[in-house]
């Protein structure tokens, strides 16, 4: 399963013999081939009933469903492909384990400053000068010391993600004027695609983990909490900067989105529904890009890396085997 399919109309989604359909408003019908399906991204008022939860359920595809202001709302999973209870006691030790939670959580961040440095290292290649920006981000690597504990561990994150942040308004075109990140709710237009963007990673790493026998609410740098998946924040951090901010230079700086396509509502800039289609449209021709992987020794997908990820931590906590985050490397 690979492919992922968005919803923007609003309407009843429903089974129709062997596959699943989209019934607008005026009785228009649109099918979704299920055949291939990851997940389903549900962005418009759509109603749907048990029948299709199983039907969904039996075919291992999740709906992700987005709310007001197009936030991730929550999911509905199928039941798992895989189930360990010796996995999810294994989780829990490492988390309940102070040294191999700090490890865990060390190297979370270790490969999302990695990871924001590649970008960062990209465009100062192309035309600007982030010299200073590159060594904060190597002078915070350099911070993440076995000792340190997980709120000192967030917060070396999170002044390296400072550091990355400041490089936006040079990198994005006139215009589009980032000023730190600010959101619940995003006040412009740069902040709005940050939220939409990293909501699009953390669904997609939410389905990656289902695939395995992990358990999405144990998790190791983010603290565990109600109503949602902290591993799959531990996860997304890694790979914001692959799939999401990349994602959004590119769509910004070829005028694939431009200002025209946000609008202010209840004091919060989102994206128009013409704007998320465009966003997400990028986003899945994102996904089915493939890089050869230097262990596995064929190209794999970079949607395809999130369940590695997912995998790897699996593994690490089975037998022992370090666990080491993904870093860019082309």
């Amino acid at each position: 399963m690979t492919d992922n399919y968005h919803a923007f109309t609003d309407g009843r989604l429903e089974r129709h013999d062997d596959t699943v359909r989209l019934v607008t408003p005026d009785d228009e019908k649109k099918y979704l081939p299920i055949e291939n399906a990851e997940a389903l991204f549900l962005h418009g008022q759509i109603d749907f009933n048990t029948r299709l939860v199983s039907f969904l359920n039996d075919a291992g595809v999740a709906i992700h469903v987005f709310g007001w202001k197009d936030y991730y709302a929550g999911s509905v999973m199928p039941e798992r492909g895989q189930t360990s209870g010796n996995t999810v006691v294994e989780q829990v030790r490492a988390y309940d384990d102070p040294e191999r939670r700090r490890a865990l959580a060390r190297a979370f961040i270790a490969g999302s400053i990695h990871n924001m440095r590649a970008n960062v290292t990209y465009y100062d290649n192309r035309g600007h000068d982030f010299t200073g920006v590159v060594e904060r981000l190597d002078a915070q690597a350099d911070t993440l010391e076995p000792g340190m504990d997980v709120s000192e561990l967030m917060g070396a994150e999170a002044t390296a993600r400072r550091a990355y942040y400041s490089t936006f308004d040079a990198i994005l075109p006139d215009g589009f004027v980032f000023g730190g990140r600010k959101y619940n709710p995003p006040k412009n237009e740069v902040n709005s695609l940050i939220s939409f963007a990293n909501s699009l990673v953390y669904a997609n790493v939410v389905s990656a983990i289902r695939a395995t026998a992990l358990d999405p609410a144990v998790s190791f740098l983010h603290e565990p909490g109600e109503r949602r998946y902290s591993l799959a924040l531990d996860i997304a951090d890694v790979f914001k900067p692959l799939l999401a901010d990349r994602v959004i230079f590119r769509l910004v700086n070829r005028s694939q989105i431009g200002l025209d396509d946000f609008e202010d509502d209840l004091n919060a800039c989102l994206l128009t529904e013409p704007g998320r289609k465009t966003f997400s449209k990028a986003f899945e021709e994102t996904l089915q890009r493939t890089v050869e992987h230097p262990r596995l020794n064929r190209n794999v997908s970079y949607q395809h890396l999130l369940r590695v990820e997912a995998y790897k931590l699996k593994k690490h906590l089975l037998t022992g085997e370090e666990y080491v985050p993904f870093k860019r490397w082309w």
